[in-house]
């Protein structure tokens, strides 16, 4: 995807680093099913992985802090950050995280993670504009909050954690665990998202109508979109204007879980 838009913004992401193994399947197995497959495709992956490529595909200039392992599917994981110039602060250690992918025709999915070496995340204190998701111990994204100028959080997977983004991002049942936050966006599917300023609503986004092909990364691609025109609004000093952004993802061969955007932004309410 060519870069476009906010060459100006400079963002750190601190998060996990995988590979993806996704088998698409007819439908989702219930307990104890067994389904075959029509198809098994390998992708680098990881929310803090997927969420700075798409940043650095949205123009942002991007530096990623994670880990990986010592193991082959290391350099594959990073194959997506290498391509979209993503500058890269990593630790290796033990095994490359996994995630293990179903895909139904319907879109629908089903994903189980083996977090390797984005357990063993070292804490850094990086200042600017920073990015976290929850694939990384809570160390790691308390000390990434600690000097940040601005600092968001993707709450996902959710777990409580002691921490108050100035933006936190969270679909709708995340939010029932994780609601902190100065400004918060939770997202609900096809029914779009709301952005909260003090419990209160402050914006609204329409989902696009689109064909689901893969909801795998559909939240990072919300993500980046919505923390890189957030730290450009901040950058230009426009206070009290916020995001509405609505994104999907679609399985698109060499792009893999790195998500494409259908992304629609306009002026909010002014914070009353």
């Amino acid at each position: 995807m060519p870069r476009r838009g906010h060459s100006h913004v400079e963002l750190t992401v601190v998060g996990s680093i995988n590979v993806d193994l996704v088998a698409r399947v007819k439908r989702l197995p219930r307990a104890g099913e067994t389904v075959t497959a029509s198809g098994f495709e390998r992708f680098p992956g990881g929310k803090g992985a997927n969420q700075a490529v798409a940043a650095a595909q949205l123009g942002a200039q991007v530096r990623m802090i994670g880990a990986v392992g010592t193991d082959s599917f290391a350099d594959e994981a990073l194959s997506g950050l290498t391509a979209a110039g993503v500058e890269l602060d990593l630790q290796r250690a033990g095994v490359t995280g996994i995630a293990l992918i179903l895909v139904a025709d319907d879109g629908d999915t089903q994903i189980v993670v083996v977090p390797g070496a984005n357990e063993q995340v070292t804490p850094q204190e990086p200042t600017g504009a920073v990015l976290c998701q929850l694939e990384v111990p809570d160390e790691v994204v308390l000390a990434a909050a600690r000097r940040a100028d601005f600092f968001a959080l993707n709450a996902a997977p959710a777990r409580p954690i002691d921490v108050e983004p100035d933006l936190l991002i969270v679909n709708r049942f995340e939010h029932e665990i994780v609601s902190r936050g100065r400004l918060v966006a939770v997202t609900a599917g096809a029914d779009g998202a709301v952005l909260l300023e003090g419990g209160r609503e402050v914006a609204r986004a329409a989902a696009p109508r689109i064909q689901a092909v893969d909801g795998t990364a559909a939240g990072d691609a919300f993500t980046a979109c919505l923390v890189v025109s957030g730290v450009a609004v901040e950058d230009d000093g426009r206070r009290g204007h916020a995001a509405s952004i609505a994104s999907t993802s679609a399985a698109t061969g060499s792009d893999g879980c790195a998500p494409s955007f259908v992304a629609a932004t306009a002026p909010a309410a002014q914070a009353r």
